[in-house]
């Protein structure tokens, strides 16, 4: 996909995403703004915990150098400005007079410091391609690249910037994910100092989180929310969620349960604002542990494509559309969605679903009588993530695997897939940078994500050099091409569907804007006045 194609594909999804032509006037009164999801946020360290909930809390605290926009557009954030004296040297001008809540001026020492910092968790590929980050003077600083990556803009959208004399004083420069021993008590993850428009106030966790608008940021005369106080609240229960929303706890819940889209709709003083996301839902394989986790002593069953893609073809994905979904969500045979630099439409049609096609094949890679496999599946994190397991795990067992589903909240989830607990799992995700990029990385390649540790040696190769090429080139879209005919035939997972999002709105917002990297910034939030 093109640059202006990709741009224009997010265009069209914010413009469907919108609601509303106005913008309210930000009441005179306090308002305060209450917003609920099934999961709660890993934390608040901006390094740790690659997580959509959580990266978009710290879009309220936290910025980077740069920022995107709901329409996919970059503009300036930290940075004001930039240039590149060379291809692989990008200088950034800092913005002048910002200062962070604690009060501490913003520096290039505290960009140097965040891009240490950042590399040692999760959030590392945002500075994948940077070999070198240096403080020209205080409001300058250079980025140093391998090779041309003409799409640096676009991973640095969430690169945030902390305050290296706050991070030295609190002894805070290492970074511990969500699982990790010592996150649940790190400072950074209980207590945040960012440059952003919101400030944290207090954070429970798995209560609420809450913020107050930073009245010394830098673009304040931007923000129009009108909100004085907002008020995050984690519910798991849907039925909880919802109830909360009609009694008016609440202002703002997603997902809205399909199977309530219709009751909300009903609802005076309740709109449902809807659209679709850049989010891929997948099944992923352990394709290298050579030992069984369900049949130890038995070989792996996952290393042979000829299962893996007997596996992809039990899942009736048309049943699982119509049915579980409800007919909200496309149907896709590639792990990214068409609003992601890299898809080939010519390429997303899935595997035809084939019962006895996936029976004889498993008789030729000798499993004639199946095999034993669990199905690790979170249950409180996409839209009906635990009923689509459900779902597979019998299509699977009609074609003769004895699968048995393992549904776990979303933290304890991913604590099993970075331990390396999982054969067979269920994950969600939207690229970072928008481009195909970041799964590449993250879920094919060196990245943390990538927990059945698949590795190819010539998609390895053709994404190094993906990543070099301007969006424009249609050389970039060719070897987008060879390199998901290579997905296709080597199978690493099962892709399903590009994820709908279903937020109910109470009156009380006059206006929302959804972003097609979904969950909920409050930049983007106008509250009615009292």
């Amino acid at each position: 996909m093109s640059k202006t194609s990709f741009r224009a594909a997010l265009r069209a999804a914010a413009c469907v995403l919108a609601l509303g032509a106005g913008v309210a006037a930000a009441p005179a009164g306090a308002t305060t703004f209450t917003w609920a999801t099934a999961n709660d946020i890993l934390g608040l360290d901006p390094h740790a915990n690659n997580h959509g909930v959580t990266n978009t809390m710290k879009e309220n605290i936290y910025e980077p150098l740069v920022k995107r926009q709901p329409d996919g557009s970059i503009r300036p954030a930290l940075a004001e400005r930039w240039e590149q004296p060379n291809p692989t040297t990008w200088r950034f001008h800092l913005r002048r007079n910002v200062r962070f809540h604690g009060g501490e001026p913003f520096t290039a020492a505290d960009v140097v410091m965040s891009a240490e910092r950042v590399r040692q968790n999760d959030m590392a590929y945002v500075l994948a391609s940077v070999t070198a980050v240096r403080a020209i003077d205080d409001h300058t600083v250079e980025m140093e690249t391998r090779a041309p990556n003409p799409i640096l803009l676009q991973d640095l959208v969430l690169f945030f910037i902390m305050s290296r004399p706050w991070v030295e004083a609190n002894n805070a420069m290492g970074v511990a994910r969500a699982g990790q021993p010592g996150a649940n008590t790190a400072f950074p993850q209980l207590n945040a100092n960012g440059t952003g428009p919101f400030r944290v106030t207090e954070r429970v966790a798995d209560e609420r989180t809450v913020l107050v608008p930073n009245p010394q940021y830098w673009a304040a005369s931007e923000m129009n929310h009108g909100i004085t106080r907002a008020v995050f609240r984690p519910i798991a229960s849907a039925p909880t969620r919802l109830a909360a929303l009609l009694s008016r706890e609440l202002d703002i819940m997603y997902h809205v349960p399909l199977q309530n889209v219709q009751q909300v709709q009903n609802q005076q003083g309740v709109r449902l604002v809807q659209g679709p996301t850049a989010r891929s839902i997948y099944f992923a394989f352990d394709v290298t542990r050579e030992e069984s986790l369900d049949e130890p002593g038995r070989p792996n069953p996952l290393r042979d494509v000829r299962v893996r893609r007997a596996m992809y073809q039990a899942i009736d994905m048309n049943t699982i559309t119509r049915v579980i979904l409800r007919n909200s969500t496309t149907a896709s045979g590639l792990p990214i969605a068409p609003a992601i630099g890299g898809h080939v439409a010519a390429l997303a049609e899935r595997l035809p679903f084939d019962a006895d096609a996936s029976r004889r094949l498993l008789a030729e890679a000798g499993y004639p009588n199946g095999f034993r496999i669990t199905l690790n599946c979170p249950n409180n994190r996409y839209v009906n993530d635990e009923a689509i397991c459900q779902a597979a795990t019998a299509m699977l067992q009609r074609a003769g695997i004895q699968a048995r589903l393992n549904a776990v909240p979303f933290g304890r989830f991913l604590q099993g897939g970075a331990n390396n607990e999982y054969q067979f799992w269920l994950l969600g995700w939207t690229p970072g940078n928008f481009d195909m990029t970041n799964p590449a990385r993250e879920l094919l390649g060196e990245g943390s994500f990538n927990w059945g540790r698949f590795n190819d040696a010539r998609m390895n190769e053709l994404a190094r050099e993906i990543g070099t090429i301007s969006p424009d080139d249609p050389r970039r879209q060719q070897l987008a091409a060879e390199y998901w005919t290579r997905y296709r035939e080597l199978l690493p997972q099962i892709p399903l569907h590009q994820e709908p999002q279903i937020f109910a709105v109470r009156d009380t917002v006059a206006d929302f804007t959804m972003r097609v990297q979904e969950d909920l910034e409050l930049r983007w939030v106008r509250m009615r006045g009292n």
